[in-house]
């Protein structure tokens, strides 16, 4: 089997959803300037590719097998490929939301495949291991590369031009190399084949079992809660750095990419912190120091004065600073989903991970909502004043959570390889 050729796929395909999938900001940004959408309306891009993630996620590990990983692979693929070509060839809003709703199922699609195929082209468990960190560390790689590709295209000189969406004729190009990798790629999927799939009811009563556990239940309000912070913040930096530190729209969207950048570093801290101190201080740690981040950023925003900003190098400090949150938020998720599914037996994990990816899903759309609604109310100030919210409640939670999980006798030291929701 050249599994060069289907590795490559996967990471080519990893990091075209990771630039997709992370451009909702950028692209809230754009369709408020390019379309006259509001703030609120514009909100609900995050909805689109949310909630098809886990609709479609829940049903197709259902019935990967019988679909098979190479053929679930090619059909996101080319579906992502149709909506990219048809962004810019029809610009218009409904088109922005065909293309999220597209990014969402295609991604679906793609990690649950993914993760499938990865187990039949390694020899042992290191090399699994290896290559599940490299391909978490491409998409991160993916998520940094989309802000600067996106802001590349911008036209700061006129916020009205629709030049930004030649990025797509990019990436579905890049998708088409996927394709055409994966294509003339054998996969031997006969070691799988043989297995039936569990009906979607089997599978929903699996998870509803599951979710009526106390602890469960306070996991996954915990879960919630935090993609509903990084998400309102994630989704609309760029619009803050636009509309309240007044950055040039190409610099807002890269200045975001800090965000990014600080999250994938966090996580890769933590993988090593976590090794010596208990996960449990090390959140509330990073919690009150998000906290602490937010109460010192947005009154410099205050005093941003109205000289032209050209570039890095005359950005007021609060574009700087802010996007650090993400070094101290960036260990939550993955270590409290290491925590959950440790807790509980092998058998349960795959339908604790369906509604992990549910749960997350609902919480990102949330946020992103939340935050447009108060955007557009009261400014971005008070749109970000409000992840205090959040970050008060995951204090609260997550010590419940710690708590509980005592009680159960199965508390366990949760360690390195980590990777982002």
């Amino acid at each position: 089997m050249a599994h060069w050729r289907i590795k490559l796929s996967l990471l080519l395909n990893y990091f075209v959803f990771a630039i997709l999938l992370n451009s909702v900001g950028t692209v809230i940004l754009q369709v408020q300037n390019n379309y006259g959408v509001s703030a609120s309306s514009a909100s609900v891009l995050e909805a689109f590719k949310d909630l098809t993630i886990a609709i479609v996620s829940f049903i197709v590990a259902s019935y990967i097998i019988r679909i098979g990983y190479k053929r679930a692979m090619l059909f996101a693929l080319g579906l992502v490929i149709l909506a990219c070509l048809l962004m810019p060839q029809v610009p218009a809003f409904w088109t922005t939301k065909l293309l999220f709703a597209a990014t969402g199922a295609g991604f679906a699609l793609i990690k649950v495949s993914i993760f499938a195929t990865i187990g039949l082209i390694t020899n042992d468990t290191n090399e699994h291991a290896s290559f599940m960190n490299f391909l978490e560390s491409f998409f991160s790689v993916g998520i940094m590369s989309g802000g600067f590709l996106f802001s590349a295209f911008i036209d700061d000189k006129n916020p009205q031009s629709t030049a930004w969406l030649m990025v797509y004729y990019i990436l579905a190009g890049i998708a088409f190399v996927a394709l055409l990798l994966l294509w003339s790629t054998n996969i031997d999927e006969s070691k799988v084949e043989h297995e039936l799939s569990k009906s979607l009811t089997d599978d929903l009563g699996d998870m509803l079992k599951i979710a009526i556990k106390p602890l469960v239940l306070v996991f996954i309000v915990t879960a919630f809660t935090y993609v509903l912070l990084e998400q309102g913040v994630m989704s609309w930096l760029p619009t803050f750095n636009s509309k309240v530190l007044k950055l040039p729209t190409s610099l807002s969207i890269q200045m975001a990419a800090i965000l990014a950048m600080s999250i994938a570093f966090g996580r890769f801290l933590a993988g090593v912190l976590l090794g010596k101190i208990s996960w449990y201080w090390l959140l509330m740690i990073c919690l009150v120091v998000s906290a602490g981040l937010v109460l010192l950023v947005l009154p410099l925003a205050t005093s941003v004065d109205e000289r032209t900003v050209t570039g890095w190098g005359n950005a007021p400090i609060a574009a700087f600073i802010f996007p650090l949150i993400g070094l101290f938020i960036a260990p939550i998720y993955p270590a409290i989903n290491s925590a959950i599914l440790s807790s509980l037996p092998l058998r349960q994990h795959g339908p604790m991970a369906g509604l992990i990816v549910v749960f997350s899903a609902l919480g990102g759309t949330t946020g992103s909502i939340i935050t447009g609604h108060i955007f557009e109310a009261y400014g971005g100030q008070t749109a970000f004043y409000f992840s205090l919210i959040p970050i008060g409640l995951l204090l609260i939670l997550i010590t419940v959570f710690s708590r509980m999980q005592k009680k159960t006798g199965k508390e366990v030291k949760i360690t390195a390889g980590m990777g982002g929701h």
